[in-house]
């Protein structure tokens, strides 16, 4: 049961992370728009078409800023609250009245637990569902450009390649599939001058690619004419192809970072399939895993700077504070931006490994 303590310190963090979040985010978007405002423009449309694209290439971003932010803000706000109570000896009349100030920073501790939830929501279901927008350049916000698309994996392994994609229109000009079999060798061929996607529907679960022109070409086993123009083939002409590969799948493939914006589900699914980047997948995996952790390690790192009982110290704490705690922040990001061979998940926990003892050490030393 929440007492009034526990709702006073709830309500002026609530207030804080709040004024943190939309300064931060805020500073974040205002940042990358003046670098990139040339990109936004080089197109040479109107203003007010000029400011439909950013605000809908940013409205999806934010939740991508959020997601690295999120640590940084709960802890501010976190420790803003502390510092102001401090300030105004508040903290002096919470032990006077005797009150541990464990007790006091037990809100704290609910409201970060709160905060990581709040992440894990955002990067596990909001991310993925809008994970193609987050893959786009700055100067493509409309989704007008077209673009190559070189062997994307398949379902079965198979390779898929168009002359053209346009995201808008949702269509590939001059696909071209090539399926293979257990050794990789390619056994069928399918192309087509043009494919338009058609989405699932009520008797279809699946999407699927319409053909234009559609050619499946296929080599005949058993026969001793190698490859060539003499190698028997059978040809065919399908008007569909059942794909994996959706335009909006197509649209995050093309980032060179893309697994970066799937849910753990996903990449333990990515992980199953042949010939994938288990190494890369497993550590980004992890590091997913351990970000949270660490969002909430920073946080008891930062508590024992503040349970004091002294006003005076405020500024010098508040210093140390950020020192240790931005130490813990950038061995987290090297620490999930190394990507070695090895299938080894160890760099992503090296933050918690070195950071947590100290945590625990500092709030040991709080005197209450």
């Amino acid at each position: 049961m929440l007492t009034i303590l526990d709702r006073y310190i709830l309500r002026s963090l609530l207030i804080n992370y709040v004024v943190a979040l939309a300064a931060m985010i805020s500073l974040y978007i205002v940042l990358d728009m003046f670098v990139n405002m040339d990109e936004f423009t080089e197109q040479g449309y109107p203003a007010l078409t000029v400011i439909a694209n950013m605000f809908d290439y940013y409205a999806p971003n934010v939740l991508l800023y959020f997601s690295q932010l999120s640590s940084a803000i709960t802890l501010f706000a976190c420790m803003a609250v502390l510092a102001r109570m401090r300030k105004l000896n508040e903290l002096t009349a919470i032990l006077a009245s005797g009150v541990s100030l464990y007790r006091v920073a037990r809100p704290v501790l609910l409201f970060g637990v709160s905060t990581t939830g709040l992440y894990v929501l955002d990067t596990e279901v909001l991310i993925p569902a809008v994970a193609h927008k987050l893959s786009r350049d700055h100067d493509d916000a409309d989704g007008k450009r077209a673009y190559e698309v070189l062997f994307l994996r398949d379902r079965n392994g198979a390779l898929l390649s168009a002359g053209q994609f346009h995201p808008r229109s949702r269509d590939l000009q001059r696909l071209l599939v090539l399926f293979r079999d257990d050794d990789g060798a390619i056994v069928r061929t399918l192309e087509a001058d043009r494919a338009v996607w058609e989405p699932p529907d009520a008797f279809r679960s699946e999407g699927r690619w319409r053909l234009e022109r559609g050619r499946l070409t296929q080599r005949r086993t058993g026969e001793r004419v190698g490859l060539g123009p003499r190698e028997a083939r059978v040809t065919t002409y399908p008007v569909v192809y059942e794909s994996d590969l959706s335009p909006e799948a197509i649209q995050l493939r093309q980032s060179g970072s893309w697994t970066r914006f799937l849910s753990l589900s996903q990449l333990r699914a990515l992980e199953l399939e042949e010939n994938s980047d288990r190494a890369a997948l497993i550590q980004t995996r992890h590091g997913r895993i351990a970000s949270p952790l660490v969002g909430l390690l920073l946080l008891l790192l930062g508590l024992p700077f503040f349970l004091d009982r002294s006003p005076a110290n405020v500024l010098s704490d508040t210093g140390k504070c950020m020192l240790l705690c931005g130490l813990c922040y950038v061995v987290a990001f090297l620490a999930q931006s190394v990507h070695g061979e090895t299938l080894s998940a160890l760099p992503a926990w090296i933050p918690i490994l070195v950071f947590g003892p100290v945590a625990i050490v500092l709030l040991d030393r709080v005197r209450t």
